[in-house]
């Protein structure tokens, strides 16, 4: 048996490079993303993000957030407005600086809306 292990996985990856390399511009959206929240039942409230490109994975975008926030999220097929994306709880401040982290959109795409 050989004394020793090498272990080469151990250099990060950025999950939304992929779709930001694939996007033209430097994965500019082109249209407005909005980001809302609903009321649920008592305190329990959902949050909502629609008009992200189809450029992008949103299943990916669902799982991050679901990892960084601690909450519960899930890609819905709308009828009028498409793909959206449900996250539980209020998580708007957050998913608005996240998609400016990663230079997903520019500040004057992005709206909240809500309370």
């Amino acid at each position: 048996m050989s004394g020793g292990s090498n272990i080469l996985n151990l250099t990060t990856v950025d999950a939304f490079q992929e779709a930001l390399n694939d996007v033209e511009g430097g994965g500019r959206q082109e249209s407005l993303i909005h980001i809302r929240i609903q009321q649920r039942n008592g305190r329990k409230t959902l949050t909502t993000v629609q008009g992200i490109s189809d450029d992008y994975d949103k299943k990916k975008l669902v799982k991050f957030f679901k990892k960084k926030f601690n909450c519960n999220g899930t890609v819905v097929d709308h009828s009028e407005h498409g793909e959206v994306i449900q996250v539980q709880g209020d998580q708007r401040n957050n998913i608005k600086s996240f998609l400016l982290e990663i230079k997903l959109a520019p500040d004057d795409k992005i709206k909240v809306h809500g309370f």
